[in-house]
């Protein structure tokens, strides 16, 4: 069962909160994409909750419940982290994020390195400004026009968006069948995250084509990258640069998935954050949360 609330914060922001607290005790932040609402995946609560680990989530500004915060960066998903766990007495926690919440998972591995005890992301993007990558190789058409423009300014993206429909071809055969499928899922919250206007879309692809702000060295937690090697929005190079730029990572590249249809190896992650739990099972941390 998942329970939602409100968390104000300094300057009169509010986060509208998540929380499977009821299925499990190991903590697991969900990081969403983009456009998406803040929901734990319920595709895989079921899973979640045979293996203990309880999903906390909450609507990115602009979202859902969500208030604004116009020029946010990716890195600033950290203190709202930070905030979320603290409201809710969690002291450390794994992270996990899909697509553009893999892309803020990574800043809450590097900016939370004494809270996050491992990072999961899931057809996750390489930053900007990745040396020695051409960023815009392999993606959809309708992808790179959208970044593009998202890259000259607010104004300009604002303009392709009222100019333009989603382009089915983003997405492989694979993806269109797990749409029709289980992750079903998604395509309802993303209706809902764009139902509420589209400030949380806007600073999110904003957000992407700007530096990330923070250090990627300051990572300490081990982080799996899980992506399709057919993904059209994050094309496999994006994967490959990133593990070879973050320290104790490790790429399940997935031949015949793309960006959706890899999330059919959620369970499978899963099971990957609950060995974590288990390293720390008998540690001194372990010892004093329990």
């Amino acid at each position: 069962m998942t329970t939602e609330s409100d968390l104000d914060l300094a300057g009169g922001r509010r986060l509208h909160v998540h929380d499977t607290a009821t299925d499990g005790e190991l903590p697991v932040v969900w990081l969403h994409g983009t456009p998406n609402t803040g929901e734990p995946p319920a595709p895989l609560l079921p899973a979640a909750a045979e293996r203990g680990l309880r999903f906390v989530s909450y609507d990115r500004p602009g979202y859902g419940r969500s208030t604004p915060r116009p020029g946010r960066n990716v890195a600033a998903a950290a203190a709202d982290v930070a905030a979320v766990a603290d409201a809710l007495g969690i002291d450390r926690f794994a992270v996990m994020g899909h697509s553009g919440g893999a892309t803020h998972a990574l800043a809450c591995a590097a900016l939370l390195p004494d809270r996050v005890l491992a990072a999961v992301c899931v057809s996750a993007m390489a930053p900007y400004d990745a040396g020695e990558l051409d960023w815009y190789a392999g993606m959809a058409p309708a992808c790179v026009a959208l970044l593009r423009a998202a890259a000259e300014g607010r104004a300009a993206l604002v303009a392709h968006l009222a100019a333009t429909e989603w382009d089915p071809e983003e997405f492989t055969p694979a993806d269109h069948a797990a749409l029709d499928g289980d992750w079903s899922w998604l395509g309802a919250i993303a209706g809902k995250a764009l139902a509420g206007g589209p400030d949380g879309m806007l600073d999110d692809e904003l957000a992407y084509v700007a530096p990330v702000g923070y250090d990627r060295e300051r990572a300490t937690a081990p982080i799996l990258f899980v992506h399709g090697a057919e993904d059209r929005v994050a094309p496999r190079a994006h994967a490959d640069w990133l593990v070879r730029h973050w320290r104790s990572a490790e790429l399940w590249l997935r031949p015949d998935d793309g960006h959706i249809s890899i999330l059919g190896s959620g369970v499978a992650a899963l099971d990957w954050l609950r060995s974590i739990y288990s390293a720390y099972s008998a540690s001194s941390w372990w010892s004093a949360q329990t």
